[in-house]
């Protein structure tokens, strides 16, 4: 039977009936239909992507969602406006947001400042005078990040972390932070340790270059991700995934959070275009580590196209902005696609034996399917034995230096 690209209601509809009829057989699949499984769902998916995109959220509503989330009241963000009458005013969209009051609300309920301005831009970040003091000088000591630099420019704390930013080519301001990172992380302190850490992941990832395969952005697709996936599978899977991806062109560093940063990974750009994957491992976990690395690996595929793009995560963090969105759906369906997941016995009635099963059907180790159940149930007491703990950051670490 041929396949070929939907494009009309009706060719979706009779693939999705396809595809329920494969799932329903379950394991009866033999290799070609397997593979037409796989390729249909691909199909759906490209379909439903172009007929039914995600619109970036509008900044009023974007900032309402937030407030039902946190349980906020009007009067709570008084300090973001300035006066409560002001806040009747932009919420009534009477009064547009100043940039005082994009910074504020970006910084203290973790608004993305691309939604808040409403484009499918960045927001330039103003220049504004940088407070050296504020950097984690002493965390950044302890942790030995200083240690060519004290021998040679050791004469000021503004000196030494001036000099350890440029040398990563770091400018202030210039990555765009598109993701609460520490709850009410309202003050500018937590920026400071960001920028610390990027720098710091920046440098290493220098020190693999040399180590580094060709980066082919082509080479970055739906079926790359499902083959990390399926690595997963494997007792050494974490070590497989990142050799594979240092030699797709992709430097993949381990650097722990510094202190008031909730982060789990980021992705960005070194200025001469090299691709960095950075992960804290700060759930030493296997369903962590493993949905963190994709969900960075599609913001290299689809989101991060210069070295002014930074994309640093709190993966435990709801967001609304849409390339957050994709890349958990993208991570999500190499994992397990929705229209396997809605149908399994381990959605439906999840038992140790029904994740196993399904784990075995797609290859993938059980830790990724609790991991799921965790994440839409938001129950975290599930099944809690079988997420990986403990597996994970010993075998990377030693790796890793």
């Amino acid at each position: 039977m041929s396949t070929r690209v939907i494009r009309t209601e009706g060719e979706y509809h009779a693939y999705l009936e396809e595809v329920e009829r494969f799932i329903a057989r379950g394991e009866n699949l033999g290799a070609s239909e397997s593979e037409r499984l796989e390729v249909l769902t691909v199909l759906i998916e490209a379909y439903e992507n172009s007929k039914y995109p995600i619109e970036p959220p509008d900044p009023i509503d974007a900032i309402l969602f937030r407030m039902n989330e946190k349980g906020l009241k009007r009067a709570d963000l008084i300090p973001y406006f300035g006066t409560s009458s002001r806040v009747s005013e932009v919420l009534n969209r009477k009064r547009p947001l100043t940039v005082q009051m994009i910074r504020a609300l970006s910084l203290g309920l973790g608004i993305s400042a691309e939604t808040l301005v409403g484009l499918n831009e960045s927001v330039v970040t103003e220049k504004k005078e940088i407070d050296w003091s504020k950097f984690p000088v002493k965390e950044m000591i302890a942790r030995g990040w200083f240690e060519k630099l004290t021998k040679r420019d050791a004469s000021s704390t503004e000196g030494l972390v001036k000099k350890y930013i440029a040398d990563a080519h770091l400018q202030f301001g210039a990555a765009s932070f598109r993701r609460r990172l520490s709850g009410e992380a309202k003050s500018p302190t937590t920026m400071y340790a960001l920028y610390a850490w990027l720098a710091r992941v920046i440098q290493r990832a220098r020190l693999k270059k040399a180590r580094l395969g060709h980066f082919e952005r082509d080479r970055l697709n739906a079926s790359l991700l499902r083959e990390l996936a399926r690595m997963s599978w494997s007792e050494q899977g974490p070590l497989m995934a990142i050799e594979y991806l240092q030699n797709c062109g992709i430097a993949v560093v381990i650097e722990p959070q510094l202190k008031g940063t909730q982060l789990d990974g980021a992705a960005l750009k070194d200025v001469d275009g090299t691709p960095v994957i950075a992960l804290t491992l700060r759930y030493d976990r296997l369903d962590n580590f493993w949905f963190t690395l994709l969900h960075e690996a599609v913001h290299i595929w689809k989101h991060v196209d210069g070295d002014a793009d930074a994309f640093v995560d709190d993966l435990n963090t709801s967001s609304e902005d849409r390339r957050e969105a994709e890349a958990n759906r993208l991570a999500g369906e190499a994992f397990i696609p929705r229209l396997i997941w809605k149908r399994s016995d381990a959605f439906m009635s999840p038992r140790k034996e029904t994740i196993e099963k399904l784990a075995r059907e797609l290859k993938i180790h059980p830790a990724i399917v609790v991991g799921r159940l965790h994440r839409e149930t938001g129950n975290y007491a599930l099944f809690n034995s079988m997420v990986g703990h403990r597996q994970v950051r010993s075998m990377l670490e030693a790796i890793d230096g």
